[in-house]
């Protein structure tokens, strides 16, 4: 059944792929050298050059834009998706050239043989990654959870951090009546009583704790805080959006930068763009920034045993059907590219 769910998930035609998803082009009249770090080959990208990124709501594309980073020298496209794993089906569909994920999503590729590589490691905080429980529950620890009914969120954090929570405490996923949901519909069921545990992320949290949810359990010190940015390889192969590329990295390590120095007023944009009470989006970035800042790293050993670890945890646990090599994801030929960027 789970080798279904990779073929339904991983190779779809493209007209499904970005239904629910919106487009945006920024065309730059800058100049047609790159601003950031030239890298060896020397080649210019140009308003003749168009890269493809994807995005979250709110993402890359307003950081950007508020630390005055989106004056691209090349042809922009942001389209936006709701999750990392819809983000490796659109480069494995050729539709985008760029995009950023957990750890989890492309482990999940080299069962599908999806052709995407990981090109960066996006460092950042792991407090919105929890365990929820109703207000009225009596469960005290994750053990109390055997032979309840456990939503969470397929092929995500949430569907690791759950399982080594479950472990630590001799329990798996079979004694769970665990039930797969996106997040709109896991926080919908939560709300009616549905669930008796909600293995979730982000700003359901705190829109759960506003009504009274709880935090069972935490996931802070169980995920490494490594988000990566995947690329496809035939972007990674043309020159010219190599040296975009390796332009854009530049300028989202300097949007994070900004972010950092200017939280209030990134926050206040930023809930508005999504939706969201501006007092939740703060706490949660305030909390966040006082666990680890966020920054983009070259590839290292380090980051890829950490996704090796991920990706055994979910062998181990029969969520994927053979044991992989993750090596072979990944690409380090931005490395300098980001070592240097200043």
């Amino acid at each position: 059944m789970f080798t279904n769910w990779l073929r339904q998930n991983f190779i779809l035609p493209l007209g499904c792929l970005l239904v629910a998803t919106a487009c945006s082009e920024v065309k730059s009249t800058s100049p047609t050298t790159i601003a950031a770090n030239p890298i060896p080959s020397q080649i210019a990208a140009s308003n003749t050059t168009q890269l493809r990124v994807a995005k979250y709501k709110g993402g890359w594309d307003l950081g950007l834009k508020l630390a005055g980073l989106d004056d691209f020298p090349y042809q922009t496209q942001f389209t936006e998706f709701t999750g990392g794993n819809l983000m490796v089906q659109a480069i494995n569909a050729g539709a985008i050239d760029l995009a950023s994920a957990s750890e989890i999503p492309p482990i999940f590729a080299i069962e599908s043989k999806a052709s995407v590589k990981i090109i960066a490691t996006l460092k950042g905080p792991t407090v919105g990654q929890v365990v929820l429980i109703p207000k009225n529950s009596t469960a005290k620890t994750i053990a109390d959870l055997k032979g309840k009914k456990v939503g969470y969120v397929k092929a995500t954090t949430a569907h690791y951090f759950l399982i080594k929570m479950l472990e630590k405490a001799g329990l798996t996923m079979k004694d769970i009546n665990a039930v797969p949901l996106s997040i709109p519909d896991g926080l919908s069921a939560f709300r009616k009583g549905e669930l008796d545990a909600w293995a979730t992320y982000g700003y359901s949290i705190p829109q759960a704790q506003k009504e009274g949810a709880r935090v069972l359990e935490s996931a802070k010190d169980i995920l490494s805080g490594n988000f990566v940015i995947i690329a496809s390889p035939n972007a990674i192969a043309d020159p010219k959006k190599k040296v975009a590329i390796a332009d854009f990295l530049c300028r989202l390590q300097k949007s994070q930068t900004w972010r950092e120095s200017n939280l209030k007023q990134w926050s206040k944009t930023y809930a508005t763009a999504i939706d969201v009470d501006e007092s939740i989006v703060y706490q949660d970035a305030q909390q966040g920034q006082q666990q680890r800042r966020q920054e983009i790293l070259p590839v290292s050993d380090e980051a890829i045993a950490s996704q090796q670890k991920v990706a055994d945890t979910f062998f181990q646990a029969g969520v994927i059907p053979t044991k992989v090599d993750v090596k072979q994801l990944w690409d380090r030929s931005f490395n300098e590219d980001i070592a240097k960027c200043q």
